[in-house]
């Protein structure tokens, strides 16, 4: 049967689910037999490298620059992306057309019961700075250890005795089927990624036909929310190492945005909110900056925009 779309994807489980979910999404919005929609595995540098935290080997863009090659040549024709792994500065060439239903934005910490009953000195496994920097501010006796690889890989290490306790987006959890792992750290505690449980969808921005066919199954309101969490991210000029945290709801037709900034071991903290009109991308940027003058330094170096 050929397909009418070729949706890029990395290889990992996580990434194929999601991947089939937008596709299942597209075959029922338009109505297509299943099957019309193909899945297309682009094997990325972040997959290949397991063993070294993103930050120090290229960042984001590991997970995207052999999606990004793929769409660019017209191997494929639009791209699958967990939309906190994708830089905030993308190609001109490339459109963000879609925006799934967003899932639970919440990490999941597995180990203990919650963090106050991890015991004195618990070794944590992470690989993501806002994590780290959130659990140090909360719990300095931590010790939190690069923890990187797929579900399995980072349970197994668990279970082994490798590290006390980890922590993983609920979202991820929830679409492999494995939900009921942990225990919900709730938004007032940790803040999320920004674009954590989104689900993106990119393909050409001159490619207006594709980009027709996927605005059908972009939810509005995680449209709106996560455009506004990576507009502030953007603005702060953050990398990897840089630890921040941002959640955007709609309320009463306004967005309301919470973020915090941190330094990387998490003894200095600002945290700040706005509400402003949909699509206000400029508040949110607004946002930022007002935070990162009052920041101190330990935080302000970590951000280019500072």
């Amino acid at each position: 049967m050929d397909s009418f779309l070729k949706l890029g994807t990395r290889g990992s489980p996580l990434a194929l689910a999601q991947a089939h979910m937008a596709a299942a999404a597209l075959e029922v919005a338009h109505h297509w037999l299943g099957g019309r929609v193909e899945t297309v595995v682009i094997k990325t540098s972040g997959d290949k490298v397991q063993d070294r935290p993103l930050a120090g080997i290229g960042g984001k863009a590991l997970w995207t620059k052999e999606l990004d090659a793929a769409l660019l040549k017209g191997e494929t024709d639009a791209s699958v992306h967990s939309m906190k792994d994708v830089e905030t500065e993308r190609p001109a060439a490339l459109c963000l057309a879609a925006m799934l239903t967003r899932a639970d934005v919440r990490d999941r910490l597995i180990g203990a019961d919650s963090i106050e009953a991890l015991r004195q000195g618990a070794t944590v496994g992470t690989s993501s700075p806002r994590r780290a920097a959130q659990l140090l501010r909360l719990r300095p006796d931590l010790k939190i250890v690069t923890f990187r690889g797929n579900l399995g890989t980072r349970l197994a290490k668990l279970e082994a005795g490798e590290v006390d306790a980890t922590l993983l987006a609920a979202a991820g959890l929830e679409r492999l089927g494995q939900g009921h792992i942990g225990v919900p750290i709730p938004v007032d505690v940790m803040l999320p990624a920004p674009g954590q449980g989104a689900i993106g969808i990119e393909c050409r921005s001159d490619d207006h036909e594709t980009l027709s066919k996927l605005t059908r199954v972009s939810d509005h309101q995680a449209s709106v929310a996560v455009k506004a969490e990576r507009a502030y991210a953007r603005a702060l000029g953050g990398s990897c190492h840089s630890p921040v945290g941002a959640f955007a709801e709609i309320r009463d037709g306004q967005v309301h945005l919470r973020a915090e900034i941190l330094s990387e071991d998490g003894k200095a903290r600002l945290a700040d909110e706005a509400r402003f009109k949909i699509g206000d991308d400029k508040a949110a940027e607004a946002l930022a900056r007002a935070m990162l003058a009052k920041a101190p330094e330990s935080i302000r170096r970590l951000f280019s925009a500072g």
